[in-house]
């Protein structure tokens, strides 16, 4: 997973907020489901508690795990893109196909612009060195 499209699932999922709490028992900046980090230890071995879900670091693991085990050519049947990886984050192993997970692509994409955008502003009014 790029850089980017973390920045953006963060964004979408938390706003930045690393110790945010959803209405379904998600948490931290990326509003990982106890199931997930279940899910992760199966898959690596590792002990995560999905009470550290809220250490930004730690997130970005489980989400690299379940992406890497998930959004696979060999699952989905071609390459996989940014958008099968923030549509499985958003709908699970075959979010990739559910219709109800365009729509957080789209936000997906949107945050993306947004960071695009900020770095351009940053880049303009960075002062020369």
């Amino acid at each position: 997973m790029t850089a980017k499209l973390l920045a953006a699932l963060i964004a979408v999922e938390s706003g930045g907020n690393d110790h945010a709490r959803g209405r379904h028992g998600e948490l931290g900046p990326l509003q990982i489901q106890p199931a997930v980090v279940a899910d992760v230890r199966r898959i690596t071995g590792r002990r995560y508690a999905w009470g550290s879900m809220t250490n930004r670091v730690l997130a970005s693991e489980v989400a690299q795990a379940y992406l890497g085990h998930y959004a696979t050519e060999a699952r989905i049947g071609r390459p996989v893109t940014d958008q099968d990886r923030a549509r499985i984050w958003n709908g699970g192993p075959d979010g990739w196909r559910r219709r109800r997970t365009a729509a957080y692509w789209n936000r997906v994409v949107a945050a993306m612009r947004r960071t695009d955008e900020e770095r351009v502003v940053a880049v303009k009014i960075s002062p020369r060195q």
